[in-house]
């Protein structure tokens, strides 16, 4: 009778640990589906057709935005002179050059030439600051974005639709600088592992 108990005890234990084993198992599992698929996601959310896609939507808008402005450079002198920000002399010369640096970014972005992004980034926070000027003066003017002709401005005539569309602009920009640091550390992985194997080859080369 006792060693039948013990037979019945010993098998219970291998059981219980057959059962633990396999409980194990489906946790490693699970974990690693959702590894896998935090991996997964932020590989899409990282995509270089992602990263493209918003470089050449910002693009199109400035380059948009400043041959808009550069037809009427006259109408949009008017429009800046409605916020009172500068001298009269000013205004003119500021009509063109505004458009210009806008067109000058948004090419340099096109072409990914460096510096491009952060004059995009300037352009947009002084933007944003004399948008955000106008709607604590209560301004009813157009914000003139898109030069004179600009049909938003026509339907809405308000300031916080082209504040809202920068601010998207702004978290499009953050994208593209976080995407560029993301990718810059794995190349920076990437360089110091080959300059490692290459200086470890050259010591064996060296003892050989």
């Amino acid at each position: 009778m006792a060693l039948l108990k013990n037979e019945g005890a010993n098998l219970e234990l291998k059981i219980l640990g057959t059962q633990r084993s396999m409980n194990g198992q489906e946790v490693k599992t699970i974990n690693g589906r959702k590894e896998k698929g935090i991996f997964a996601l932020r590989n899409s959310f990282l995509s270089p057709l992602i990263y493209h896609l918003i470089r050449v939507l910002l693009c199109v808008i400035f380059l948009w935005s400043g041959i808009s402005k550069l037809m009427g450079p006259k109408e949009f002198a008017v429009i800046i002179d409605a916020y009172g920000l500068m001298p009269e002399a000013w205004i003119l010369p500021m009509a063109i050059i505004l458009p210009l640096l806008e067109m000058v970014f948004g090419l340099g972005l096109l072409l990914d030439i460096r510096g491009s992004l952060a004059g995009i980034t300037g352009l947009l926070m002084l933007f944003m600051a004399i948008l955000s000027y106008g709607i604590w003066l209560g301004l009813d003017v157009d914000c003139g974005c898109f030069g004179p002709q600009d049909p938003e401005s026509e339907a809405f005539h308000s300031l916080r639709p082209a504040l809202y569309r920068d601010f998207v602009m702004i978290a499009g920009v953050i994208y593209l600088y976080f995407w560029r640091y993301y990718r810059s550390i794995k190349l920076a992985r990437l360089i110091f592992f080959f300059n490692s194997l290459f200086h470890r080859g050259g010591i064996i080369d060296a003892h050989d």
